[in-house]
């Protein structure tokens, strides 16, 4: 029998059981990251959403990916190197790729059009900010976190364990500041739609940050509702 969800499960759960559910939560602006550990019943009341509609298609969406999947790789399962490995050669990899490109982007359109549209001085200044710390947070995890992790999978101790989820606190907060600022970015930019004058530049500068925001989302979520997780509950 098909599992369905009644919203009395976390959302981060949700997403981790079922990875389609970012989407629908996307669509709804339902934090699935950073908020993950909320219950989904109470910020649907909180957001004054259909709850009714909501759980639908979700739950048809469960439906239809049930019958349709491929077999996936089980992130909560999967060993914590593959799993580490996944995150840096995926959405690390795309944020050393893509942060220069859209600053420089966000540069340009503040240039031609920021005369016109004042919010591009907030939108660029907010940018630089999330690339800066978000540059500082993957060396955090990369030279810190993660090499913490894989030794503690191959020689075990409580002394790392604990030194190791004292860092994740750091981590999950740093998330926190930046999913603030890209909850800024998106209501400044009225969910990256770029104005009707706005040139090639100017959309694709919005397309690109709108492609940041679920990329981000999705590695948050990695690590947040999973793999942080499963090394608290140890």
């Amino acid at each position: 029998m098909d599992k369905r969800f009644d919203g009395t499960e976390a959302i981060g759960a949700i997403v981790a059981d079922f990875p389609g559910a970012a989407e629908v939560f996307k669509h709804y602006k339902i934090d699935f990251c950073c908020g993950g550990d909320r219950q989904l019943v109470a910020v649907m009341r909180e957001q004054d959403l259909d709850g009714a509609a909501v759980l639908a298609e979700l739950n048809q969406a469960y439906i239809t990916w049930k019958s349709t999947a491929k077999v996936e790789t089980d992130w909560n399962t999967a060993d914590f190197s593959n799993l580490i490995e996944h995150i840096v050669k995926t959405h690390h990899a795309y944020l050393k790729q893509e942060l220069p490109a859209i600053g420089e982007l966000t540069t340009k359109i503040l240039r031609v059009h920021g005369a016109k549209h004042r919010e591009l001085s907030q939108v660029h200044r907010l940018f630089n900010l999330l690339k800066m710390e978000l540059e500082q947070h993957l060396i955090k995890e990369e030279e810190e976190l993660f090499p913490q992790i894989i030794q503690y999978a191959a020689n075990p101790s409580s002394e790392l364990l604990a030194s190791v989820v004292i860092l994740i606190d750091t981590i999950e907060s740093e998330h926190t500041n930046a999913g603030d600022i890209l909850k800024e970015l998106d209501a400044l930019t009225g969910h990256y739609a770029a104005p009707t004058d706005g040139c090639t530049s100017y959309r694709l500068t919005y397309q690109k940050l709108h492609e940041l925001e679920s990329d981000l989302f999705q590695h948050i979520h990695l690590e947040n509702n999973i793999l942080h997780p499963r090394l608290k509950n140890l």
